[in-house]
């Protein structure tokens, strides 16, 4: 174990704190209310409509968690640098990152244009004809998007390591916007269904990765990419992004599969339960706001802590921001679990698909208080101080025991269907949580920092 320091000066004001979370949180609340917009306005093309795009974006998230992983596996590396006082070699590993999320999300782009429809068909077997037909457009447009996502996601990750998060809250909101009026434009007024919603969307990340492009070269910031198109490569910074990024991608990857087979078993039980799935996951995205925004922070706060060998301070910090984030999932939860009937009104599905999605809104509700946070963001805790294998077995164990295979007995032993698997997920939430927090106290996540 590597000696830790000592300090009894805090590496984080709340001041400091708060001008890292609060952007970050917006961000995520400004992408969940543009969401339902854009859920909204697909509705009005018909429930094929919806259930398509449900479908490829149950797909399309599997994709996105490779770039997530190496992100976090980046953000972990110059976090911990930066800690260090080694700003040089987090500028390093940033650059190198982006190169290896253009790559990777070229090659997603290239395998999604070619094999679109038997993909859909390896996960979902046989689609009603007009959800098909839906889902392969809407695959093809949005898989274009990715090698542009995939270099947004790893500047966003760079800046949020500087605790600069007001940069990715602003290109964030500009490619909101860009979706949201590309949405009403090419849906809403020329008609064009889910073809518009996926022009739209890829449009906003060429925008947003434009943009987070021209701010990640400027020289004056803390870590900044130098000579933006002279390829360098160096293997200790690399593989150090690979120690985190490799167990976090299988996690994620997972995890998603897992999703995919569950989402597979709501599609036998017909359209208007695709749509009251599709519904209702988009309405409780709005209960994770908080707890993903602090748990992105968990990143920078908890990796610059262990790259100083400050632990105690890394575990108050973990703490803290915790219970802050539980305390205002638990507000969002309880206003959300009466205001539900309300906002399932907006949305133009079945009056069977609506019912279904307020019972399973409401149940999300009461389970987020109290364990959504130590299920996802005690985790990232976790990973930012290196303990990479740890949280990956728990979540691929937890994942395959409770969330597929539990979701097998109650969707069709039990008859609860879409319920059923949704009892199962919040089963998964249970045992994370159990295995996280006791890992946490254990203290074995010390002395694993990787640089």
């Amino acid at each position: 174990m590597k000696k830790e320091l000592s300090s009894s000066a805090p590496m984080f004001t709340g001041a400091q704190l708060r001008k890292l979370i609060i952007p970050l949180i917006l961000e995520q609340l400004l992408a969940v209310t543009i969401g339902m917009a854009d859920t909204m306005m697909v509705a009005g093309c018909g429930e094929a409509a919806v259930s398509g795009i449900s479908v490829v974006d149950s797909i399309n998230v599997l994709f996105i968690t490779v770039f997530s992983a190496l992100a976090t596996g980046g953000a972990v590396i110059c976090s911990q640098y930066l800690g260090k006082k080694d700003p040089s070699s987090a500028s390093r590993a940033a650059k190198q990152l982006l190169y290896v999320c253009a790559a990777i999300g070229g090659i997603f782009a290239i395998v999604i244009a070619l094999l679109r429809v038997p993909i859909l068909r390896l996960v979902y077997g046989s689609l009603e004809a007009d959800v098909m037909a839906n889902g392969a457009t809407y695959f093809l447009i949005t898989g274009f998007s990715l090698p542009f996502f995939a270099v947004y996601s790893a500047c966003a990750a760079v800046f949020r390591t500087m605790g600069n998060s007001r940069i990715s809250l602003f290109t964030s909101t500009i490619m909101n916007l860009v979706n949201v009026g590309g949405n009403a434009i090419m849906i809403v007024g020329l008609g064009m269904g889910v073809a518009g919603a996926g022009t739209a969307t890829l449009l906003a990340r060429v925008v947003g990765c434009v943009i987070m492009v021209i701010l990640v070269v400027n020289p004056s910031q803390e870590i900044y990419v130098n000579h933006l198109f002279r390829p360098t490569f160096s293997w200790s910074v690399f593989s150090s992004i690979l120690k985190v990024a490799v167990p976090s991608g299988l996690e994620n990857g997972m995890f998603q599969v897992g999703k995919l087979l569950t989402q597979g078993i709501i599609t036998t039980f017909g359209t208007a339960a695709i749509s009251a799935n599709a519904v209702a996951g988009t309405i409780c995205n709005v209960i994770y706001i908080c707890g993903s925004g602090v748990s992105l922070s968990m990143i920078t706060v908890v990796g610059r802590c262990v790259g100083a060998r400050e632990y105690d301070q890394a575990k108050r910090y973990t703490l803290k921001l915790i219970g802050s984030a539980a305390l205002m999932t638990t507000c969002v939860s309880m206003s959300l679990f009466f205001a539900a009937p309300f906002i399932l009104s907006f949305f133009a599905i079945s009056p069977e698909a609506s019912a279904e999605a307020i019972v399973l809104i409401q149940v999300a509700c009461v389970v987020a208080c109290f364990f959504h946070e130590s299920s996802f963001v005690m985790p990232n805790s976790l990973r930012a101080s290196g303990d990479v294998r740890f949280t990956m077995t728990v979540s691929v164990v937890s994942m395959w025991t409770m969330r597929v295979l539990l979701s097998y007995v109650l969707a069709y032993a039990f008859d609860l269907g879409v319920l059923g698997v949704w009892l199962a997920m919040f089963s998964d939430w249970v045992l994370r949580s159990a295995l996280f927090l006791w890992r946490f106290f254990s203290g074995k996540w010390r002395g694993k920092a990787l640089v």
